[in-house]
């Protein structure tokens, strides 16, 4: 179409703010006038407006810097399509009069469009593939970690459609209700457990079924682990015997005690954001995505966020956002961005040369994690998971999944688990198991090398903050991590319990058939003072970051964005992700970034929060005994 520029509007034409709107004579297609102060935008297709004449350009103020004729610009622009962009995505082009372009580092999760092909990311028991090669992953490092033998700590994270929810372990943990009250009283207003639930339950499709906890018609499809494995069921008998509750949903009325998982895997398949939220929708005019590029910052009009610049193919980009940028990197890439674009310690970012655009000293403060380790029994029976890691039979096993989805590909093995609480007087609990009828070694990079069971275990709210700030100024260098682990006497302490707590469980009745020598930590390891050293050796990440742009009262020094998600001091920026949690909850991440989203999409929409008022959530009878 040509655009044609009139200094007299012919009759019929209308005017909008500035903007004379009218036809050509010759040909009736349409054209604009502008006032000085404006100029000209191409719209692409996606952009288009139900009934709008504006069909291929649309008039902004000039005043955002470096703009020009093939400037691109959206209504929202989301830095991030993991666990919190693929939702954003979704829920907020549900409005055809506004539009987004998603941005992702990493590639899309199919290649070719083929789930088959991509089995890496799709087969559930192929987790480990991607959890050790960086194809899909930024593979960070933290510090030496001085109170753990000064080891450098391994953090994969997702740099792909779906971001970390296309590489986890896809367990569904929502944490417990008191981690959302304990959100509100650290000053997060209005993110309590009764407005929290109903978006946990608006995301999610059960398979058992909705009732008060569980969501029935959302697009994140859950399934409840179901196995006749006798290992399984061995260790929920188990725990019953060493005197702690069966539960029969832990993202329910009752958290404590040990019973079935719940998995995002659907159909044999894994269930990321990008299955449940992305790619469904794809086919929406006013969604674009971007892939393979990576946010070098955010574009400012004085406090005003105004778009991103990024690197795609060796080029650098801009974009421009009408309403707002919303960073959803994660709890590293969001304050790595916010940093690299003058937005966190004024002094940090003085000493690298960046201009400082707002003096936010929260931003990579307030880093948490959670820490586990593995307690490993020799089985005497042949029914582990080692032979199914022998090459004849992983061959035999991809296949069957490769053709039917069925099989042992179609689960992660991580059916049961459990939270119990580490000693008197704890509310609720604060040490997590996943069980597994295998052993791990090295993050799955090496194969099990006998006929072994497992329990990963660790505390759920460490007392040890860290903090993670830039290495220099280019955006494609990791930042520093310095989480702190086991900085304080009482997560030592907790990890001894954990330890001690689940070699009771191992020695229960309900493992007599089956339990030979312990492996790890070793019959040798008796001792308080040996168990602390075990720990400080073997003690690895459980993948969990964040917190590290906490949400908060703007009378809190290190709180990063309100209550409503945007960032603080600043026009038109906004974080949703993991890195606002305000302290870390008591189980697996995905789950809540997936509710944060889906609060925040409501906020951001001007929507009324949903609320479910007096939901009843279980307590111990005493608070006397651990258990």
């Amino acid at each position: 179409m040509m655009l044609s520029l009139a200094t007299v509007a012919p009759a019929g034409a209308r005017r909008f703010s500035g903007i004379t709107l009218g036809r050509t004579l010759r040909s009736g297609r349409w054209f604009l006038t502008c006032s000085p102060k404006h100029h000209l935008i191409p719209i692409r297709h996606e952009e288009r407006f139900s009934g709008s004449p504006f069909k291929n350009y649309r008039c902004f103020s000039a005043s955002a810097p470096d703009r020009n004729q093939r400037t691109p610009s959206f209504s929202y622009v989301v830095v991030g399509a993991g666990s919190a962009g693929c939702v954003l995505a979704n829920r907020l082009t549900e409005d055809a009069h506004e539009s987004v372009l998603l941005l992702e580092a990493g590639p899309k999760d199919l290649w070719l469009g083929s789930l088959r092909l991509s089995w890496k990311i799709h087969m559930p028991a192929a987790l480990t593939y991607n959890l050790c090669d960086d194809k899909y992953n930024w593979y960070y490092h933290t510090l030496p970690q001085a109170h753990m033998n000064n080891r450098a700590l391994y953090w994969p994270r997702g740099r792909v459609w779906g971001g970390s929810s296309s590489l986890n372990a896809m367990v569904y943990i929502r944490g417990h209700a008191e981690d959302y009250n304990r959100w509100h009283r650290e000053g997060a207003a209005g993110w309590d457990y009764q407005h929290c639930l109903p978006y946990f339950r608006k995301a999610q499709c059960h398979e058992l079924g909705e009732n008060r906890y569980r969501g029935g018609r959302g697009p994140l499809h859950v399934s409840r682990g179901k196995t006749n494995h006798p290992l399984h069921k061995a260790f929920i008998e188990a725990g019953r015997q060493a005197g702690y509750p069966f539960t029969d949903d832990m993202n329910g009325y009752q958290q404590e005690g040990l019973g079935w998982m719940d998995m995002t895997i659907y159909k044999g398949k894994r269930w990321s954001t990008a299955s449940a939220y992305l790619r469904p929708v794809l086919s929406r005019p006013n969604l674009k995505t971007e892939v393979r590029c990576v946010a070098t910052r955010i574009l400012f009009d004085g406090g005003r966020a105004v778009g991103v610049e990024y690197t795609q193919n060796g080029q650098k980009k801009k974009v421009f956002a009408e309403k707002e940028v919303i960073l959803s990197g994660g709890a590293i890439n969001s304050p790595q961005l916010l940093m690299l674009s003058g937005v966190g310690n004024a002094d940090d970012l003085k000493e690298l040369g960046i201009p400082v655009v707002q003096h936010l000293p929260g931003v990579g403060s307030n880093l948490q994690d959670h820490l586990e380790l593995y307690v490993q029994q020799q089985c005497t029976q042949p029914i582990t998971l080692y032979k199914a890691q022998k090459p004849f039979h992983m061959v035999k096993i991809g296949l069957e999944w490769l053709s039917v989805f069925t099989g042992y590909g179609a689960t992660a093995h991580l059916e049961s688990g459990g939270f119990i609480r580490s000693r008197p007087n704890v509310t609720h609990p604060d040490i997590q198991f996943h069980f597994l009828p295998s052993q791990v070694i090295d993050h799955g990079r090496i194969a099990s090398k006998i006929e072994a069971y497992q329990v990963h275990v660790g505390p759920m709210r460490s007392t040890s903050i860290g903090w993670m700030k830039l290495k220099s100024p280019n955006p494609l260098d990791h930042p520093v991590l310095q989480p702190n682990y086991l900085s304080t006497d009482i997560d030592v302490w907790e990890f001894r319990q954990c330890v001690k707590l689940s070699r009771e469980i191992f020695a229960q009745k309900a493992f007599d058939p089956f339990r030979g020598p312990e492996v790890q930590p070793g019959p040798q390891v008796q001792s308080d003072a040996e168990i602390d050293a075990f720990v400080r050796q073997k003690a690895d990440s459980a993948y969990h970051p964040s917190c590290t742009c906490k949400m908060g009262s703007p009378s809190d020094p290190m709180a990063v964005v309100g209550a409503d998600t945007r960032v603080l001091g600043l026009d038109r920026l906004r974080v949703v992700d993991a890195s606002i949690m305000p302290s870390i909850v008591s189980g697996n991440l995905n789950a809540p970034t997936i509710m944060i989203a889906e609060k925040a999409a409501d906020i951001i929409r001007g929507r009324p929060p949903l609320v479910d008022p007096g939901v009843p959530v279980y307590q111990p009878s005493t608070l006397e005994t651990q258990r």
